[in-house]
């Protein structure tokens, strides 16, 4: 599918979990209710991804999770807080890094207005 279309749809799906659901809830209703989303669309996802850190050669698991990987090339890291800080951010560009997919979206659904609570990063590390 072409990233764009499929950008849409994520975007268009969390909008329509935000409208549905509101502010104020916990990260994994979210989670839960998006990828519910997502299957209604046909939309192929994997949950809580195991991502491990390469050092000098080898794979070590950290603890790492990506919230959602679509079509094996988004990221999806969701949150459900009252601002979006810098680490929110380093942390979606160190996962598009470790797992070498060039884009995320980090999804904020504790905001009024969902539109204002997405962040589209590129990864432009070159491995």
């Amino acid at each position: 599918m072409d990233i764009n279309k499929l950008s849409g749809e994520i975007i268009g799906a969390a909008i329509e979990v935000h409208k549905n659901l509101g502010p104020g809830l916990l990260e994994s209703t979210y989670e839960e209710c998006l990828c519910f989303e997502l299957s209604l669309q046909d939309i192929e996802f994997k949950r809580q991804v195991n991502l491990p850190a390469i050092y000098k050669g080898n794979k070590i698991d950290c603890g790492y999770r990506i919230d959602i990987v679509v079509e094996k090339s988004i990221i999806l890291e969701l949150k459900a807080i009252d601002a979006i800080l810098p680490i929110h951010k380093a942390q979606l560009l160190t996962y598009l890094k470790l797992s070498n997919l060039q884009l995320g979206f980090l999804l904020n659904f504790n905001i009024p207005l969902m539109r204002d609570g997405i962040h589209r990063m590129v990864n432009d590390f070159k491995s």
